[in-house]
């Protein structure tokens, strides 16, 4: 197992789960959203990041129109064919998000589109519908500001149809959703032609049931971020596992998501790090380990974004 300064591109064959159209997801992805999204930097901190996530031996990167790193992702990916790091663009798996401003029918190809230009690509490997919701105004620049008045129902017959559209014309392999709950994914199989290729939210059993991939977003948490806390990181209980184990706090994480069949999307920009996020593939975790973590609180993250009272969602539990 590569590790230190050794490029674990050598040494590191990342699994892959099938499916059900397009090729294989590779089981552990490099998520791109650096918040604040607008961050001077943030272009070539991203840049720079992906080129050394790729020298590492990520293949699966995560992007969305809202994070605003689409264009440095395609750039990082074109040096790195020209340097030849990789073959070609072909060799990774590249996932993108419609934000919920372009969530209405008529909007979703054009917004696929501007996706594939900001990234210099024909295609992208998977398309996702980021939120199950959508903005009552047009944003000419996706961003995360809204006001919650600004939100209505979305679409979700209308929009799926465009998103099966996008499939169909080879601009996406694969097509799938994001923080859906299980009334909602079932909402939207009564209708879709093309299901649903892969869910980033925690429905496991549900998901698995109907073949869908589950990819786990951020699930180390996101301190700083408006979506996260540190209360992973912090666990007392993962601390103890890491430390019996020597691993991090993070590598016992990934592991146990891994163990569960889930692609893990984990976002850090520090090459130690990164490196050490694919160091998890030739060890177990125990079974009282396994035990112990799945008996945790689990905590939700996001939770309030989009309910509101004069929103199309007045609860959580209706969101």
């Amino acid at each position: 197992m590569a590790g230190g300064g050794v490029g674990a591109s050598a040494a590191t064959t990342i699994p892959e789960a099938p499916l059900r159209s397009g090729k294989p997801m590779p089981l552990v992805g490099m998520g791109t959203a650096s918040f604040p999204f607008d961050a001077p930097q943030m272009p070539t901190t991203v840049r720079d990041a992906v080129l050394r996530a790729i020298d590492a031996g990520y293949r699966h990167f995560d992007t969305a129109a809202v994070y605003g790193t689409e264009a440095p992702l395609g750039e990082a990916v074109l040096e790195a064919a020209r340097a030849g790091m990789v073959v070609s663009r072909d060799e990774l798996y590249i996932t993108s998000k419609l934000w919920i401003a372009d969530a209405h029918p008529g909007r979703v190809l054009p917004a696929l589109r501007r996706t594939l230009r900001n990234l210099q690509m024909n295609y992208i490997d998977l398309y996702l519908i980021h939120w199950p919701i959508s903005l009552r105004v047009e944003q000419e620049t996706p961003s995360p500001v809204y006001d919650k008045d600004d939100f209505v129902m979305m679409d979700m017959e209308g929009v799926w149809k465009e998103m099966e559209e996008c499939q169909r014309l080879g601009l996406t392999k694969a097509i799938g959703v994001s923080n859906f709950t299980c009334k909602k994914l079932n909402t939207l199989l009564s209708f879709a032609t093309i299901p649903p290729a892969a869910n980033q939210n925690k429905l496991r059993e549900f998901c698995k049931e109907k073949g869908i991939q589950i990819c786990a977003y951020s699930p180390l948490g996101g301190s700083g971020t408006i979506w996260g806390s540190n209360a992973v990181l912090d666990c007392p209980l993962l601390k103890y596992i890491a430390v019996q184990r020597g691993k991090t706090v993070a590598q016992v994480c990934l592991r146990w998501l891994y163990e569960q069949g889930d692609c893990v999307i984990v976002k850090s920009f520090n090459e130690r790090r990164l490196r050490e996020n694919l160091e998890i593939f030739d060890w177990e975790l125990t079974d009282a380990d396994r035990k112990e973590i799945s008996a945790l609180p689990e905590f939700r993250g996001c939770r309030d974004f989009y309910v509101h009272e004069s929103g199309p969602y007045k609860t959580t539990y209706e969101f």
